[in-house]
């Protein structure tokens, strides 16, 4: 046998070496991108003898390998949004009175989308949330509570997403951070809950769908803790002592004995869908999901006399010029939306109410148009 290492100075000798190893890529159908590190190349001869039992040697070559992403992926993993350091702030008693004061925060569907100039353009409306902001302030509410929907994740739904909102996740991931720090600095003392939205619930989904393996990892000896590809886990949701409460459609949050507050699952598009929550709710009901401002009252008599109950939506915090993506937008050839208004309004619920005796009630809406909004005859006015 001759000495196949010694061969290999000469030059025809490697590249016949070389040839028989990309032929071995080729029957194995491995791509040659696909290879990573190569970690050993074997050179060897193999002698056998043929039908006439003549000896016959067989110059043979194998190749080692690690694949591309054996080292992970290319593309940035999504991480937990910035921690934000709060200024420190002086403990203090809210005021003290019978009735205490929620704020509930409809749908903000943080997201962006990449402009012309590839900048990223929010699918929330920022004024909307500063006006929030300043009115959680004015009105030092006990309770703060999040219907739902503030995440819009389209990379993740069942739909289309076009190139413009791809790869965006992360930003909306660390937008929606800044938003829980954002609450905690304008409601220090409140309690402040979150309601898992249909759109929240786009994440798991996508993991049971494209990377079961993912789902419920958790750091290493830490079993108490959210798994990390979770959204209180990425929008470090315990650093600001926000509450959320997984499980959309489920998912609830009971200001007292006579008014829930749900993300909602129902849609009417002809008509008021407070309505179908009236036929079939036995408490008032405050919800999200619609991006609609209503408000309508049910009277049924009952053993000792009326009974009233409500149901209401106090809007969204969403653009509504059709940039959110939904059955009603549109986009152009380079998959950007183009302007068309849906038949959203934007707005903010505040409840009034007692968590004991009668348990009485009282819901507030406040519109916002354009970064504008007025309550009890104070204006509020996104600079």
């Amino acid at each position: 046998m001759t000495n196949l290492k010694n061969d290999l100075n000469e030059p025809e000798n490697r590249e016949k070496v070389l040839g028989d190893l990309l032929d071995l890529l080729k029957r194995k159908n491995i791509d040659i991108a696909d290879i990573g590190d190569v970690s050993r190349v074997s050179i060897y001869q193999s002698l056998t003898k043929n039908e006439e039992g003549e000896a016959e040697i067989h110059d043979l070559a194998a190749i080692q390998f690690s694949p591309t992403w054996d080292s992970g992926p290319k593309w940035p993993v999504i991480q937990q949004g910035p921690a934000i350091k709060l200024p420190v702030k002086k403990t203090r008693a809210l005021k003290k009175s019978k009735f205490k004061k929620c704020v509930v925060i409809p749908d903000a569907q943080i997201g962006y989308y990449r402009g012309h100039d590839g900048a990223l353009e929010p699918t929330h409306d920022e004024s909307a949330i500063k006006i929030v902001l300043d009115l959680i302030r004015y009105v030092e509410p006990n309770v703060v509570i999040c219907v739902g929907d503030n995440l819009d994740l389209p990379e993740m739904g069942k739909y289309l997403t076009t190139p413009a909102y791809q790869k965006t996740t992360q930003a909306a991931i660390d937008r929606a951070s800044l938003l829980c720090a954002e609450l905690r600095d304008a409601a220090p003392y409140a309690k402040i809950s979150w309601l898992a939205g249909n759109h929240e619930e786009r994440m798991p989904k996508y993991l049971l769908n494209n990377a079961v393996a993912a789902y419920g990892l958790r750091k290493g000896n830490m079993p108490q803790s959210w798994p990390v590809l979770t959204v209180p886990y990425l929008c470090r949701m315990d650093d600001y002592k926000v509450e959320y409460r997984p499980g959309y459609p489920a998912s609830d949050y009971w200001i007292n004995e006579k008014l829930r507050i749900i993300h909602g699952d129902r849609v009417k598009s002809s008509g008021s869908t407070a309505h179908i929550y009236l036929n079939n709710e036995k408490t008032s009901v405050i919800y999200g999901h619609i991006h609609r401002i209503e408000t309508a009252f049910k009277t049924r008599e009952d053993f000792d006399g009326p009974r009233t109950i409500m149901a209401a939506s106090p809007g969204c915090l969403a653009r509504i010029d059709g940039v959110v993506p939904s059955t009603k937008s549109g986009v152009d050839l380079d998959g950007r939306p183009i302007v068309r208004y849906e038949n959203w309004q934007q707005g903010i619920g505040i409840v009034t109410y007692e968590d004991s005796g009668d348990h009485k009630f009282s819901y507030e809406v406040v519109p916002i148009y354009n970064g504008w909004g007025m309550y009890r005859g104070t204006e509020f006015v996104a600079n």
